[in-house]
């Protein structure tokens, strides 16, 4: 008879303690049916699954099994499985299982509560939770952001994604953090394109807003831009009547406003890690080329897609030269850009704050709203609110120790 049995044993980790567990089984051929450990503050679970041969004599295997864990100084639970149990649990492995990440300044229970509510409500069970960034300290720099994510895997399929959705987005408002939500599968795992929206969210702030300035038209464009990043005006239109207003605008004064605008939290350390990492970075904005060829330069971009000011004689016309990259134009660069790199689109991550960011966000493996407006939080698939660019890497999965000190 073969005997299944499940281990359980905890105490103080250390080097060592699972070769002297299999040490005390290899001897019997006894067979590891599933395995998995976690440490938390040096303090260790590990739980094996094993199979003991039917040519193994059970007694001598186990008897083996608690002496070697009592020489090692650690508690062992030993209990049994049929057969018929075991099967059932072997049928469940191939659920459908998921990625949640919570992300915030901090963790706190309360967060975590409300996460784990909603997620058992919608059939989902956690099987494992990981923790991505350092540890919390307790001396941190003022000048150093702090960051905080825990990963859960879960298993299960929602029955109704948007309502899921829904209520992920009233926690994370009300409760400071971000949670977002992804399915676990190899697309997940092997992203190789990211593409980013510029103006508000590469750098802080909308670029045309700081040429209207120059030009002493600030609040009249200012009110045109909010209104078309709330999709309220149509992109080209809203475009060439805020270019209207920057006529006669000097040339001279772009490399100006490009050295004042600062970028946003995280984007060097993220774009950084992305390029060690092998990634292929783009820009595709309704700003404008000069400012994302100098972040080009900047951060090591591989594309720059967005509109050129039409300039002469040493002044901008109020116009544009070629297309004007809009809503429909973006999520068409995209895809040019992906077929031209030879990636599928779901290896694809996109980036940005406007409703005419939408078509790309949702034709990316991975679409992210970040610190945008409502509207567009609900119309993309996941949102980042709370932290800077560089918490991405987190929904790739990456720890921080993975990515260059910020």
């Amino acid at each position: 008879m073969q005997d299944i049995v499940l281990i359980r044993i905890s105490g103080e980790d250390r080097p060592g303690l699972l070769a002297g567990l299999c040490e005390a089984m290899a001897q019997n051929d006894v067979e590891i049916l599933d395995v998995g450990q976690s440490v938390i503050y040096d303090s260790l679970n590990l739980g094996m699954l094993i199979r003991i041969p039917p040519e193994a004599e059970h007694a001598p295997v186990l008897k083996d099994i608690l002496f070697k864990t009592h020489e090692l100084g650690v508690s062992c639970k030993l209990t049994p499985i049929s057969k018929e149990h075991y099967a059932q649990w072997a049928d469940t492995q191939g659920r459908r299982r998921h990625i949640v990440t919570l992300l915030g300044r901090r963790i706190v229970a309360a967060q975590v509560q409300a996460l784990a509510e909603i997620l058992t409500r919608h059939g989902l069970n956690i099987e494992v939770v990981t923790r991505l960034s350092h540890p919390a300290s307790l001396h941190a720099a003022a000048n150093q952001p702090a960051r905080a994510c825990v990963e859960l895997k879960v298993s299960g399929a929602p029955a109704d994604p948007a309502a899921l959705k829904r209520e992920f987005l009233a926690v994370a408002g009300g409760l400071g953090v971000d949670i977002a939500f992804q399915e676990d599968n190899a697309f997940r795992r092997n992203r190789r394109l990211v593409a980013f929206d510029m103006d508000s969210t590469l750098v802080a702030g909308e670029l045309i807003d700081e040429l209207a300035r120059e030009a002493g038209k600030a609040e009249e464009v200012a009110a045109i831009t909010a209104a078309a990043m709330r999709g309220e005006l149509d992109f080209k239109a809203s475009l060439r009547k805020r270019l209207s207003l920057l006529k006669g605008l000097p040339e001279a004064c772009l490399p100006e406003v490009a050295a004042r605008i600062p970028l946003n939290e995280g984007a060097e350390r993220l774009i950084a890690t992305l390029k060690s990492l092998g990634y292929t970075i783009a820009i595709i904005s309704g700003g404008f080329t000069y400012f994302g060829n100098h972040l080009k330069e900047m951060l090591g971009v591989d594309y720059v897609f967005a509109n050129e000011l039409e300039i002469r004689d040493g002044q901008l016309t109020g116009e544009v030269v070629g297309e004007i990259v809009d809503a429909e134009r973006k999520a068409f660069l995209l895809k040019t850009i992906a077929a031209q790199e030879k990636i599928s689109l779901q290896q694809v991550v996109a980036v940005g704050d406007g409703a005419n960011d939408l078509p790309m966000l949702n034709l990316a493996g991975l679409g992210i709203a970040f610190h945008a407006k409502p509207k567009v939080k609900e119309g993309a698939r996941q949102a980042i609110s709370t932290l800077g660019l560089d918490s991405i890497l987190y929904l790739l999965g990456l720890r921080d120790q993975d990515a260059p000190t910020a």
